[in-house]
């Protein structure tokens, strides 16, 4: 089996790597599962103190693999991985820290509003086309996003597409540093073993007192994630996935 999650655990600090650079790192089900295991496992994993997850390759993740999505046979019994993956995230005991090495799109972007730490490469942007492709937002993002950059630019970026440079990012808060993409991924694994030397109590108590109430967020994603559900088998999405198969802009009728 393709090792598309790889996994290394190196002095309390574990690092997930999305591993498909030969698809863009698109994420399938199964790679959501896997990333969904390691997130949930290290809440009750003491020899777990902090995680990092990264992208192999030039792109962070280029989001979901549309082919994989628009089979529904892996949603026909129990919850989908993916729903998995973002509660696991939403819910993580454990600090979350991204290295974004490069183009984060859809999902790359939304689950950064779920980490506690986001570093860029210089060379990364931040995409979310949702609506271009027939779907709405995931991941909370509807209801984090404005908080995080503003409600206009919010829009600019769910509704228009519009594409985040990671000096933008660092000006609106969506990641707290920029580097060079030679030392992203050090830079964040030396700030993950910080965190891991530190009091793990005292680490995870503050997390819950920053994060604070997650009420909001758990209604909001799940409202998104019903909406996502029906736009997945709507002709919509059936046009944007077979005009991306096609490699051709795609229609949309009213």
């Amino acid at each position: 089996m393709p090792n598309h999650i790889k996994t290394d655990l190196t002095d309390y600090v574990l690092t997930l790597t999305i591993n498909r650079p030969e698809r863009k790192n698109a994420l399938t089900q199964e790679m959501y599962g896997l990333m969904a295991d390691a997130i949930e496992g290290a809440n009750d994993d003491r020899s777990i103190r902090a995680i990092v997850i990264t992208g192999e390759g030039d792109l962070f993740t280029a989001g979901n693999d549309l082919g994989d999505f628009a089979s529904d046979d892996e949603r026909k019994t129990g919850k989908p991985p993916v729903t998995r993956f973002l509660e696991a995230i939403m819910n993580a005991e454990t600090p979350l820290i991204a290295a974004v090495n490069g183009p984060a799109i859809g999902v790359g972007l939304t689950m950064l509003l779920h980490c506690d730490i986001a570093y860029a490469a210089d060379t990364a942007d931040f995409r979310a086309p949702f609506t271009q492709l027939g779907l709405v937002p995931e991941a909370a993002s509807s209801l984090l996003l404005p908080q995080t950059v503003g409600n206009s630019m919010a829009n600019e970026i769910l509704l228009a597409g519009r594409i985040v440079t990671a000096p933008e990012a660092l000006a609106c808060g969506l990641v707290s540093r920029v580097l060079a993409k030679a030392g992203l991924l050090s830079a964040a694994q030396e700030t993950a073993a910080r965190i891991a030397a530190s009091a793990p109590a005292a680490i995870m108590k503050s997390k819950q007192l920053i994060r604070g109430n997650r009420e909001a967020v758990a209604a909001r994603m799940a409202a998104e994630g019903k909406v996502f559900a029906e736009q997945l088998k709507s002709p919509e999405f059936a046009e944007a996935a077979a005009a991306f198969a096609e490699k051709r802009k795609p229609v949309f009728k009213d």
